[in-house]
């Protein structure tokens, strides 16, 4: 079996074990009562999906190229702080959960399809995904001052720029299959959160 073949298979094993406790990666979360900058900012990386969705947008972001380098990512973060403050207004009377694991496993398929679509949709499309995130981070932080959702925007934006450097390094070096394989890796494991949900 090749090399990257038997590290997405390590990865997927790994994503079935950590599954069930952490599908719906919102709800209890240790640290919102202190609210602050470092409970924002250490948030994001207590959830799979949090962590596969963000890095999945600069995997793409990288094998599309041109504006959505930094395009994509932009309007995840915008979103998501539009989606924080409708979410601490609690505006919506159904639950985001199920498009936060759909954001994943869009977000990795068409990476893993490397998907050609218009700067604009794949804006528009990353950022419906970015406004549900920050609706959960909202709901689940009333009363949170400007700290809180700085830190969880700094903390995604360091995840998309996590998957943009991967993504440029890899295709540096002539590995885009590599790329997909991740892609797919991450639809994978939201198939699993689904599952496990």
């Amino acid at each position: 079996m090749p090399k990257p073949l038997r590290r997405l298979r390590g990865f997927l094993a790994t994503l079935f074990v950590l599954a069930p406790a952490t599908a719906f990666a919102h709800p209890d979360h240790p640290g919102h009562e202190a609210l602050g900058l470092d409970a924002g900012f250490l948030h994001p990386f207590t959830g799979s999906d949090h962590i596969l969705a963000m890095v999945a947008v600069g995997l793409w972001a990288a094998l599309r190229g041109g504006p959505a380098l930094w395009a994509w990512p932009a309007a995840f973060v915008s979103a998501m702080a539009v989606g924080f403050a409708f979410g601490q207004a609690e505006a919506l009377a159904f639950s985001v959960e199920p498009a936060m694991l759909a954001s994943v496993i869009v977000l990795g398929a068409l990476t893993a399809a490397q998907a050609q679509v218009p700067l604009v949709w794949g804006a528009i499309l990353i950022g419906a995904f970015g406004a549900a995130h920050g609706y959960a981070h909202g709901t689940e932080a009333p009363g949170a001052g400007v700290g809180y959702p700085a830190g969880f925007a700094l903390a995604t934006a360091s995840l998309h720029l996590a998957g943009l450097a991967a993504g440029l390094a890899l295709r540096r070096f002539g590995k885009p299959e590599v790329i997909r394989l991740l892609g797919a890796g991450a639809a994978a494991g939201g198939l699993i959160l689904a599952v496990a949900a």
